[in-house]
């Protein structure tokens, strides 16, 4: 069984370590604030001091992080500590430029798997989640510590899966934006809600129609806004970028679930 460091703990990344720690794997976590990771301590995980402590002995890194910028704060600390063999998975919704600039940084015979993930805190718990995979022919330890998180599609080269998590996600926000301004304007024309949500679920939105109206699921609004950000550094998308200042015009709602869009 692999020994695995698990670093990021937020809403994702602890049901996902925990299931690593079922699976039977040797578990060392690190967290910014050490005190969300005092469950897996109690489930027989080990606590790190540091990022750098956590990785030592690893033959498996995975981080979950916020952003580009704690992905990099991260590199910073654990890329000296890195041995030869140790495989990096990255599950961090950090945009393709971003993984290409921590596989650079590498010593030899370090590999970094991008390895994004489609799916909320529920599909997390159950280790269902849609994993989408760059850096394929995946090696034998990453496939296995993978196969405990979820279901794996193969995107292609290094870079592909974090690519495929942005188009992925932007089009989940975007609909979820979409029918919180149908339901809207449904209620402006007097019609009963329910009714307009039973339609709309009937036609080609229903996927959006269901993830607007989840209850298991926790994706912060802030979150939301740095993938939709991600995405329209890439190119022009004058829809995203309306959805942005939607997802940003409301500072107290940040770090409520995306579902808080509708009326």
């Amino acid at each position: 069984m692999e020994k695995i460091a698990f670093l990021g703990l937020g809403s994702m990344g602890a049901p996902m370590a925990h299931r690593l720690l079922a699976a039977g794997h040797s578990l060392t976590v690190w967290n910014r604030t050490g005190a969300k990771a005092a469950p897996l301590v109690t489930a027989g995980a080990r606590l790190a001091e540091s990022p750098a402590d956590a990785i030592r002995d690893a033959d498996v890194v995975i981080t979950m992080l916020a952003d580009p910028a704690a992905a990099h704060a991260v590199a910073e600390a654990v890329v000296p500590a890195l041995r030869p063999g140790t495989h990096w998975i990255d599950t961090s919704t950090v945009g393709p430029d971003t993984i290409r600039d921590l596989a650079a940084r590498l010593p030899d015979g370090v590999a970094l798997t991008d390895a994004p993930v489609m799916g909320s805190v529920d599909r997390a718990e159950a280790g269902e989640l849609w994993i989408l995979a760059g850096g394929c022919p995946l090696p034998a330890p990453v496939r296995t510590v993978l196969g405990h998180l979820g279901h794996i599609t193969e995107c292609g080269a290094p870079g592909s899966g974090a690519a495929l998590k942005l188009v992925l996600i932007n089009a989940v926000i975007g609909g979820v934006a979409l029918v919180s301004e149908t339901l809207r304007l449904g209620q402006t024309l007097g019609l009963p809600a329910e009714l307009v949500r039973t339609e709309l679920a009937k036609g080609p939105l229903s996927g959006a129609v269901a993830r607007t109206f989840a209850e298991a699921s926790h994706f912060p609004i802030s979150l939301a806004a740095k993938d939709v950000s991600l995405a329209t550094a890439h190119t022009s998308l004058p829809l995203l970028d309306a959805v942005h200042t939607l997802l940003t015009a409301h500072p107290h709602l940040a770090a409520q679930d995306l579902s808080r869009l509708r009326p």
